[in-house]
Parts: structure tokens; C-alpha cells; sequence
């Protein structure tokens, strides 16, 4: 899914800071009404503060009150508490990066923006996650390393009734043509939205289960990679509902069914060098790349609290539906949760790059990203080297661990992970945690049928 040119993007750290102003620019061809300010929270539900577009100079600088308890909010919108985090006191503001402002195709008259949380006194929120996701570039940045970084989108787009009862648009044949010919004016729409919103689509497919289709992008840096897999995953809602569509990103839509991901592909680099391709390690990884592997191998099962981190999630990780709950790795193996991916002969030292594939949309993307640059760059510290390749299906091989099979398990390898703690920080750490033991008391007594329905509804 990597593109073939390895150049750092245009832009940086958020430019919604007091002096900032509006890009000339910045309007659409149709005039901009109003601008929806977005985060996506701890449950890794997207949302937003809107304001009249007139207001933007006046927000970039100042922002737009922001209440601390939206950190311990859960996926159905009932509020927990942390330690640290909490209750009714307190206020933020949430200030829009202009840099990364862009007009919405599907909803015409808006704009959408990303926004960073900063105190009442200007300086940024030790829980604000995008903050954190460009905290840890920048220490990647420190060792001289960039990341580059891409999500693959799947969802599954269909009509619900009255009652509720949702019915894919379509069924077989799975990556089939009559796929695309029931959807096609849908797809058609989307691409011409995403161009216009400068997102760079690779590709667009039908995809394995009923009513399932995957789009992939363009790698860019890693805070800019978690900004455009949310513009894509509301542009591709918006678009869908011009069609009379309603579409899903939940993991599981139905037990047993093959559910959706949203795989994480990355590649460090160094002085233009990707680290993945051209080097003495296994499977052509230089040294650097292949600790940098390891260490997100190592702290995996934490990472799955981070990265596939609700109920419905562990209903889509199930062996042989490609999900990757093996905490292996291997060349093409998707299988496998870490997966090498070279590209194709002649391109391999710009496409080379791994895939993390058992994380999905109920995640928050800054924090995926974030976190798996803390642990890559902690395997480069301790000098890690990957343990021995899988090269097939790992449940027929010997000493193959499972990752976390239960929130519960990975949440406790959340907890003992020194390497996330330390890098999450005591306020964002303590937030996160106090949702994942919020959600797990929440979802206990459910029946597989009922989380995959509500998680379909609300992701």
C-alpha cells in the first residue's frame, strides 16, 4: 500500500497556535459555511465541536472550550473516571491545526479540521492524544529516524430498516466485479471526494465479507496518517449516505463472519534510507529496522489494548481470518500479527514496510501510532533482533503464542508495559486505562450477537 515516493509531506507541528491565520487558500470552490473541529476520544469514537467558518481566524488562535471529561468517555457515551481524569471540573481549548484543514466534498458548505487540546494557560494537554502521536515522532526524530505511516480503511456499507435490522449491499462473489457494479456511483463519489480533499487513494476494492470494501492511501507522517484515516472513514459515512447507505467500521458485524480491520503499515527511515529493504538482516532488513520490529513485536500485547481495544474486537481475532492474532512475524504472511511486506522488485527500497494486522476502526489512530513508535524505538534502545520467521500458518507451528484473548488480558498487558506507560505519560495513561476497565465492566454479561450489533451501530 506504500507509495513510491519517500519524501516527508509538507507541513509539521500544528499550526493552530496564537498569531496563526487562515490559508488564503483554505476555502472550497463552493463557499465554507461552517468547520467541524474533530478528535476521536479514548473509546475511539470520532467528535467534534463546529463553528461558523467567519469564526476560524478568531478559534485558530484562541480555540474553543474543551471539558477534561471527555477523556473517560465511553463508546455508548456513559462517562467513567481515572485517577487523574475526571468529573465536572476544569476546562481546555481545542484548537484547530489549519495546516491540515480541508473542505468536505460530501458535505458541501463545511470544512473539517483536526484539533489539538492545550490549557487555559496555552500549554498542550498532557492527555491530548495528538499531541502524544506527534510527541513521539518528534523523539523518532531525536534519533534521527522519520516514520512513515498508512491505514488501510474496511467497512461495510448497507441499509437498516426501522427497527434497526441492517442488510449489506451485496454478497457474493467476494472481491468480485458485481460487487463494484452494485456500488459503483457510490465508489465513483468517494474517490472524486477524497481527491478533492488532496487524499492520495491507492486503492479502492470489494473486499472478503457481504457488503465489504476497503480503500488504502498514501503513507504520510505519522500524525498525518492518523488525520487522513479519519477524514476517510467520515467521507466515506457522508458519501454513503448521499446513496442512502449506512456504513460500518465495527470489527465484527456478526459473529463468526470475517469482520473489519484497519491494518497499520509502517516504515522507519533514516538519512532516505528505508529501514525495511537493502540491509543484512532477515529478509533484507537492516539491522535498525529489524529492532525496530522487535520492539513492536514485544510489546504487542499491550498494543492490542491500544490498537483493538474493545470487545467486538476480539470477536473479529479469531485464527484463519487473517487478523493476525499470532504474535509472530513473517514475510508476506497474513497470518501472522506483524506481517513483512517488500513490494515488488525494483521498488522495494521506497514500498518495503510492515503491517500490524489485528488492529481495527475501534481504536483511537493517534494513539495506535504513537504507541507503536514508543515501542519500535524501544527495541532499537535495547538492541532487540526478531525471534525466528513463521513462515506459514501459525497454529500449525510449534511455540506460536496467541495474543490477548480477552480485553481483560490485554489491559493487563497494558498495565505492566513500562515501555507505553513511560512514553503515554501519567494523564493519558491513566485515562486510557480508565476506559479500557470501564468498557470491560460494560460489556460483561453480553452476548457476542449484542456486542457485534452495537459496536456496528456505533463505529
Amino acid at each position: 500500500m506504500f507509495a513510491s515516493d519517500p519524501s516527508e509531506p509538507a507541513g509539521g507541528p500544528a499550526s493552530g497556535l496564537p498569531g496563526a491565520s487562515v490559508p488564503a487558500d483554505a476555502a472550497a470552490p463552493d463557499p465554507i459555511d461552517a468547520v467541524a473541529l474533530g478528535w476521536v476520544d479514548n473509546a475511539g469514537i470520532t467528535r467534534v465541536k463546529t463553528i461558523p467558518y467567519a469564526r476560524l481566524d478568531a478559534v485558530a488562535t484562541h480555540g474553543v472550550g474543551f471539558s477534561p471529561v471527555f477523556d473517560v468517555f465511553l463508546a455508548d457515551d456513559s462517562i467513567t473516571a481515572g485517577k487523574l481524569v475526571g468529573g465536572p471540573t476544569g476546562d481546555l481549548r481545542l484548537i484547530p491545526d489549519l495546516a491540515a484543514l480541508r473542505p468536505l466534498a460530501a458535505q458541501p458548505g463545511w470544512a473539517w479540521a483536526p484539533g489539538d487540546r492545550y490549557t487555559q494557560d496555552g500549554v498542550p494537554y498532557a492527555g491530548c492524544q495528538r499531541t502524544f502521536a506527534r510527541r513521539m515522532a518528534a523523539r523518532a526524530g531525536l534519533r534521527g529516524l522519520s516514520l512513515r505511516m498508512g491505514f488501510e480503511v474496511e467497512w461495510i456499507t448497507g441499509t437498516e430498516d426501522a427497527a434497526g435490522r441492517f442488510a449489506p449491499a451485496f454478497h457474493k462473489a467476494a472481491y468480485g466485479m458485481t460487487r463494484v457494479v452494485r456500488v459503483s456511483g457510490q465508489l465513483r463519489e468517494l474517490i472524486r471526494a477524497l481527491a478533492a480533499q488532496d487524499v492520495s487513494v491507492l486503492q479502492v476494492h470489494p473486499e472478503y465479507a457481504a457488503g465489504q470494501l476497503e480503500v488504502s492511501v498514501a503513507p504520510e507522517d505519522p500524525v498525518g496518517a492518523a488525520d487522513t484515516t479519519v477524514l476517510v472513514r467520515e467521507t466515506i459515512r457522508a458519501v454513503a449516505a448521499r446513496h442512502g447507505h449506512t456504513v460500518t467500521f465495527a470489527p465484527c458485524v456478526l459473529p463468526g463472519e470475517v469482520g473489519n480491520g484497519a491494518h497499520l503499515h509502517f516504515s522507519p527511515w533514516r538519512d532516505g534510507m528505508n529501514l525495511c529493504h537493502g540491509g543484512e538482516g532477515p529478509q533484507g532488513l537492516t539491522r535498525e529496522g529489524e529492532a525496530f520490529l522487535a520492539g513492536v513485536l514485544r510489546e504487542l500485547p499491550a498494543l492490542l489494548a491500544i490498537g483493538a481495544p474493545s470487545a467486538a474486537s476480539h470477536l473479529r481475532l479469531v485464527p484463519a481470518q487473517w487478523a493476525g492474532v499470532y504474535r509472530c512475524w513473517g514475510l508476506e504472511n497474513r497470518e501472522a500479527a506483524l506481517r513483512l511486506v517488500t513490494g515488488m522488485a525494483g521498488e522495494r527500497q521506497h514500498t518495503a514496510n510492515a503491517e500490524l494486522k489485528c488492529f481495527d476502526a475501534t481504536a483511537n489512530p493517534y494513539l495506535v501510532v504513537g504507541t507503536v513508535i514508543a515501542a519500535g524505538l524501544a527495541g532499537i534502545e535495547d538492541g532487540l533482533r526478531l525471534p525466528v520467521e513463521v513462515p506459514g500458518d501459525p497454529s500449525a507451528a510449534d511455540g506460536v503464542p496467541r495474543l490477548p484473548e480477552s480485553p481483560a488480558a490485554a489491559l493487563a498487558a497494558l498495565e505492566a508495559s513500562a515501555v507505553l506507560r513511560e512514553a503515554l505519560g501519567e494523564t493519558l495513561f491513566d485515562a486510557v486505562t480508565a476506559v479500557r476497565r470501564a468498557e470491560i465492566v460494560r460489556s460483561t454479561g453480553m452476548t457476542p450477537s449484542e456486542i457485534a450489533g452495537e459496536a456496528r451501530r456505533l463505529y
